[in-house]
């Protein structure tokens, strides 16, 4: 049976992965920093889908951590899903710089080098796909989330070009806001966010492995976010600044 690792695995939009994947019959490797958490999910999804799941504990803003999730992609996975990730309620210069730096091991430094980890396992048997998580916030400028994310974007249409051919496929994953734990964890305000702005996690990973399946190099899930960012695209970036920022301002 194929194999997917999943970074994030037991919340929000990792832990919809697990339960798809597990749902198609992929053997399931779940990252994550909770030890009891990801044990307590192994056995709900070998119960739930009668799968194979292996729980490996890595905390990937360490050496240590990515290491370790290095090492399990080097003996061969056929999906990798680079979902983990957090976000920061204040003001750039309200959150201390190691703050900041964590942020950026996790969403650039982790996708990096798990990506270059899983890469050659899958190019050698010509088939295989990554999917980065980014989001929305890529196309707009609000602080080193935003920052962070529009690298998940161009890093992962760099590689799926260079992997062009290969019967590898690298995707980025864009969506806007989903109901997960991601807020509660940042202690973000989110009671003004408008209903029709929330996307369910479920729905959010059926879009996407949709369109990894068409393709696509980058996933926006739900028309409304499709509209939204290509009007993100068409203002220019001071304009688009000084909306992040106030949004920003109001749901932080």
């Amino acid at each position: 049976m194929p194999t997917a690792l999943i970074t994030g695995a037991t919340a929000g939009i990792g832990a919809a992965y697990t339960r798809r994947l597990g749902g198609d019959g992929f053997s399931l490797v779940l990252v994550a920093r909770d030890r009891d958490r990801l044990a307590a999910d192994a056995a709900a999804l070998r119960r739930r889908y009668g799968v194979t799941v292996e729980t490996l504990p890595a905390d990937l803003s360490t050496d240590a951590g990515l290491t370790a999730v290095e090492d399990r992609l080097a003996q061969g996975v056929d999906l990798l899903v680079n979902n983990a990730g957090f976000g920061h309620p204040g003001e750039f210069l309200k959150v201390p710089v190691e703050a900041e730096l964590t942020m950026l091991r996790v969403h650039c430094e982790a996708v990096l080098r798990l990506t270059y980890a899983a890469l050659p396992g899958m190019a050698e048997k010509g088939r295989g796909g990554v999917i980065n998580v980014a989001s929305v916030a890529a196309f707009f400028s609000r602080g080193t989330y935003s920052a962070s994310k529009a690298w998940v974007v161009n890093f992962s249409g760099s590689v799926a070009a260079e992997m062009a051919g290969s019967g590898v496929r690298v995707m980025a994953l864009c969506p806007g806001f989903v109901r997960t734990e991601f807020h509660q964890r940042a202690h973000m305000d989110t009671s003004g966010i408008p209903g029709f702005l929330w996307l369910a996690a479920d729905d959010v990973v059926r879009a996407s492995m949709r369109d990894l399946a068409l393709g696509k190099v980058v996933s926006v899930p739900s028309l409304r976010y499709k509209a939204i960012v290509s009007v993100g695209r068409l203002l220019p970036q001071n304009q688009i600044a000084k909306i992040s920022t106030r949004l920003g301002r109001r749901f932080r």
